[in-house]
């Protein structure tokens, strides 16, 4: 059960006596009480009344005596709530029956497509590509585990002009080699030589335009040479996901590809609806609101001068695809924030061609960059981007020498797992505890340090409680009565219970950074609660209480940390 929305619940029907209509109680955790609301505060001046008054009467309406220990106004006319000890704890018994932790499934499911990752065919993925990749891959466990159906989409970049370049050097160096030069992995190398050769030799120039034509116009050599391509790239794509612990599969790649049958038709529709209008030989829309730096209406081009298509084409004929076949109703575009205003006049064109109405909704998830110590752009030694396998292997490198040398006991095979775990889980709770629209700087010292907001942390708390019940040699019982005696122990519970409130919000905000916050205050709980508190001492009662605190605390980190993507061990 979630403790704001329980207060709230009870507030709600005071307040709405009080101001003759429906008022949130704006209940917030507080450091004066457990609880605050000040909703009294915004209603003084609409009510012409006190705001101490407004609250003072509230609280005479509000049914708050089987909940709370103490109810009070205070200052200009807060509320302050502190919850009984006795409601906690039957609250906290009430979690320890429960395998979803008082989450509830979701009463109105929804169709979720979720647009993330997007690497390039025949380019390695780089560091640019973390952030998408995770963020991305945290929503759609949080909104799947909630029981909202979740269609992920890796809109690769498999169509274009480039291509034409890619085929006619494959051509050069002949399908084995190519095949051959392509499975090493070494897809830069092989796209920067097509690059050299199409910059340098104006023959392989006219040879790469013409083989452009030939992959639009379906020639069915130059399609299969582009599947090579293509399912070269594809392969390189998932070592890295399956080195980065996500859930994109090879049944979740949707490139350009898939909808180039559909521009012609979103053109005609656009044109039809009138919304089209030509302007410099390009057909174009002109979403009211948009101005380029000159105070010019700003136009999204959707074909271009010379009829072909750029991939404002593309983003449409997949949102139209998306809310019309799939009949998503909540689309997410976790793409970095440069790319804003691009899905903001995608957005406005959809909304205005009908392919984007109530009750389906688009979301941008934009999100910051990551930077190098320096406070620039993360890059090589010889500048260029770095690679994503490179960065996770050296992630991986580095936490299985630091499990070694903490836990030399470990055999190869454990010290692997926990280094493969910790490494990755490292990476990945660096970006989402991070707010994902600011930037934020990679610091292997920070991230995989085990003190502080870290993972490391996080999974150095599930394994020591882990090894709590190796000591103890038992479970914790599901029904034993929940005591809280101490501070710590109520400090602890109070934590437990916020894990519902929390995850509602992020299922709106899609803010992970929340989620990794609560989970690292539920950690730093547990400490204070694990030295201040015996556990296996602890006479009959209280030791059935605490166990079950901890294997809740167990439970919640795990779970937790799952929805971000990283995983827990037993030892460490």
């Amino acid at each position: 059960m979630d403790l704001e929305k329980l207060l709230s619940d009870r507030l709600a029907p005071a307040f709405a006596t009080v101001a003759g209509g429906p008022v949130d109680p704006v209940v917030r955790r507080s450091p004066r009480a457990d609880f605050q609301s000040d909703a009294a505060l915004a209603l003084a001046r609409r009510l012409g009344r006190p705001p101490r008054d407004i609250a003072a009467e509230v609280l005479e309406r509000a049914a708050l005596d089987d909940v709370c220990a103490s109810a009070e106004v205070s200052g200009p006319g807060f509320l302050n709530l502190v919850v009984a000890d006795r409601a906690l704890a039957a609250l906290v018994s009430g979690l320890a029956g429960d395998d979803r932790l008082g989450v509830p499934l979701t009463a109105a499911p929804q169709t979720v497509v979720v647009d993330y990752s997007a690497p390039n065919v025949a380019k390695e993925m780089h560091v640019g590509h973390l952030r998408s990749t995770v963020i991305g891959d945290a929503a759609v466990r949080l909104l799947d585990w909630l029981g909202h159906r979740v269609v992920r989409a890796n809109h690769l970049g498999d169509w274009g002009t480039p291509f034409g370049m890619l085929i006619e050097h494959l051509t050069d160096l002949g399908e084995a080699e190519a095949a051959h030069e392509l499975s090493m992995g070494d897809l830069d190398a092989f796209y920067k030589a097509a690059r050299a050769k199409f910059d340098a030799d104006e023959a392989f120039r006219e040879r790469s335009r013409l083989r452009v034509v030939a992959l639009q116009g379906g020639d069915e050599r130059t399609r299969r040479l582009w599947r090579l391509l293509v399912e070269q790239s594809e392969r390189h794509f998932l070592t890295a996901y399956d080195l980065l612990d996500v859930t994109l599969t090879e049944d979740d790649f949707r490139g350009e590809s898939a909808y180039n049958d559909l521009l012609g038709g979103v053109v005609e529709d656009l044109d039809r609806l009138g919304l089209l209008v030509r302007s410099g030989g390009a057909d174009c829309v002109f979403p009211p609101g948009f101005t380029g730096r000159d105070g010019e209406p700003l136009p999204l081009i959707v074909r271009k001068s010379d009829g072909g298509y750029g991939y404002p084409a593309t983003d449409l004929a997949a949102l139209r695809q998306r809310t019309g076949e799939l009949g998503a109703t909540r689309l997410l575009y976790v793409v970095g924030q440069p790319q804003r205003q691009h899905f903001a006049m995608v957005f406005a064109v959809a909304g205005a061609a009908g392919w984007l109405r109530p009750p389906a909704r688009a979301e941008h998830l934009g999100f910051g960059s990551i930077l190098g110590a320096d406070g620039r752009m993360l890059r090589s030694r010889t500048g260029e981007s770095v690679k994503l396998v490179g960065l996770l292997e050296e992630a991986v490198s580095r936490a299985t020498d630091l499990a070694r040398s903490k836990n030399p006991a470990l055999d190869d095979e454990a010290t692997a797992e926990i280094g493969r775990a910790v490494g990755i889980g490292a990476i990945k709770y660096a970006d989402l505890s991070t707010d994902r629209t600011k930037d934020y700087v990679l610091d292997w010292e920070r991230m995989l340090s085990l003190d502080g907001d870290t993972a490391p942390y996080l999974q150095y708390a599930y394994s020591r409680i882990r090894s709590v019940f190796r000591r103890a040699g038992t479970d914790a019982r599901p029904d034993a009565p929940v005591v809280l005696a101490e501070r710590a122990e109520r400090v602890l519970a109070m934590e437990l219970l916020g894990f519902a409130g929390v995850v509602g919000r992020v299922e709106r905000s899609l803010e992970f950074h929340h989620l990794a916050g609560h989970l690292h205050r539920l950690a730093t709980a547990f400490s204070a609660f694990y030295e201040r508190c015996p556990v296996l001492r602890a006479p009959d009662e209280l030791r059935e209480s605490r166990l079950l605190l901890a294997d809740l605390t167990a439970r919640t980190l795990r779970q937790g940390l799952h929805l971000l993507g990283i995983r827990t061990v037993e030892r460490m």
